[in-house]
């Protein structure tokens, strides 16, 4: 091995010299990620991606994203990983589970033995899983996920994985963070489109009732909710079914095209 004067091996140096590079390119792919152009789902997974490429020895991730203290959202960059969480998360235990509500960093070289998660790390094992490091992904706002980076080999991260992975987290946390605003502020514009639109209808279902027997607004939107409940379907659905039975009658009464011309008018 070539050394330097001081002894340090220049292997090692430049070991650090590439995991850096990595890192940068990681994190300069992080900052292109864009979640206007993008599904939440894939950027997600987009992250997990980078979040292997950033930690050396790293052979999947699997991300989960956090809504109101529960997992939402998972991805997966590899179908092991998708199994393995699948039994971190039926079971209520593991790394990722531990790194969320700690906020921190959780690193495990032996998960077969580890007696944090005995149950877990036994099944993983198995699977021929056996070194992890978990990342929450924190925000001022509080943990708004966790990553699970995973290699076959034991002892695949050290303190050096964990630095790493704390340099990309930062950033992969505003990143998450700015795609759930964002999907929830769809998932809101949508649910206002629609409630909208089924306003709109129910609207127009007693503007039709009123033609038909006269009364008020009240009356008719009170003898919708009665058909709603005994015909155990939604109130829009009762309005739309209404509106849809009119706009048929009125087709079968309207004349033809050939019908007026025919009447011998200029």
């Amino acid at each position: 091995m070539i050394e330097d004067g001081s002894g340090a091996p220049w292997a090692d140096a430049e070991a650090r010299l590439d995991e850096e590079d990595h890192l940068r390119a990681s994190l300069d792919a992080l900052s292109r990620l864009s979640s206007r152009r993008m599904g939440l789902e894939d950027l997600l997974t987009g992250v997990a991606t980078l979040a292997v490429h950033a930690i050396p020895g790293a052979d999947g991730a699997g991300l989960t994203l956090l809504e109101q203290g529960r997992s939402n959202t998972f991805v997966a960059t590899a179908p092991f990983v998708t199994e393995i969480d699948d039994i971190q998360y039926g079971i209520g235990q593991g790394p990722c589970i531990s790194a969320a509500e700690e906020n921190r960093i959780v690193v495990s070289g032996s998960l077969g033995g580890d007696k944090r998660w005995l149950l877990f790390g036994s099944r993983v094992a198995r699977l021929g899983v056996h070194s992890v490091i978990s990342l929450p992904l924190p925000t001022p706002e509080g943990v708004v996920g966790a990553m699970n980076v995973y290699a076959h080999a034991k002892h695949s991260f050290d303190d050096r994985s964990a630095q790493l992975g704390g340099l990309f987290a930062l950033p992969a946390a505003i990143a998450v963070q700015n795609a759930q605003v964002l999907a929830q502020t769809q998932r809101l514009a949508e649910h206002l489109r629609v409630a909208l639109e089924e306003q709109q209808v129910v609207e127009r279902a007693i503007g039709i009732m009123l033609s038909r027997s006269g009364g008020t607004a009240e009356e008719a939107l009170s003898r919708l909710r009665r058909m709603s409940q005994s015909e155990h379907r939604k109130l829009p659905l009762v309005a739309q079914s209404l509106v849809d039975e009119a706009v048929r009658r009125a087709s079968r009464h309207r004349p033809s095209e050939g019908g007026r011309r025919s009447t011998g008018r200029p």
